[in-house]
This record gives structure tokens, C-alpha cells and sequence, in this order.
């Protein structure tokens, strides 16, 4: 099932998606992985209250764009499951 976002705001150096019907999970996870990116300044999952969407606010700095820094941040921590399902296949025919 495909992820459904919507822009609220983008500017050169913020950007503000709301991610519809998704927890807060994933969100953090990918927060988390934007704070390893040293153009990213800010990143941070905003909830109004627990039954209400969650949003991902981003701000980067040295003309890095804050739409690219998600991409990128997306891409490593799918890479990074994909290495996590290739050990876990490996343990179950060990």
C-alpha cells in the first residue's frame, strides 16, 4: 500500500509534509535518519493530537533542498531493510 502525503509548505530550505492515515513510526524513523545529513538543520514529526495525521517539518542549511534530504534519508532506510531482510533469509537457511 502506497504512502499518502501531501505538501503544506515548501520553500528552499523548509519543507512540511503531512503523511494521511500513517503513525508515527516511520515518521520518527525517518526524522532520525535526516539528523545524519549535514545540510539537514531540523527534522522533526509534529502531531496535533494522537488520532490526527502526523507531519514531517524539515529545514536544511547550505542550499541543500529540503526535499532531496528526504529522498536521500527514504533511500538509506530502505537500503537499510533491505540488508536487515538479507541477514534475516540468511539466519533461517544456517
Amino acid at each position: 500500500m502506497a504512502m499518502k502525503l501531501k505538501l503544506l509548505e515548501l520553500t528552499d530550505e523548509k519543507a512540511r509534509i503531512l503523511f494521511e492515515g500513517e503513525g508515527y513510526t516511520y515518521l520518527d524513523a525517518l526524522a532520525a535518519e535526516l539528523l545524519n545529513d549535514p545540510g539537514v538543520d531540523v527534522a522533526q514529526r509534529k502531531q496535533a493530537f494522537k488520532f490526527t495525521d502526523p507531519e514531517l517539518v524539515v529545514t536544511t542549511v547550505g542550499g541543500r533542498s529540503p526535499l532531496d534530504a528526504v529522498i536521500d534519508a527514504a533511500k538509506r532506510l530502505s537500503g537499510y531493510a533491505g540488508e536487515l531482510l538479507q541477514q534475516m533469509e540468511t539466519l533461517q537457511i544456517a
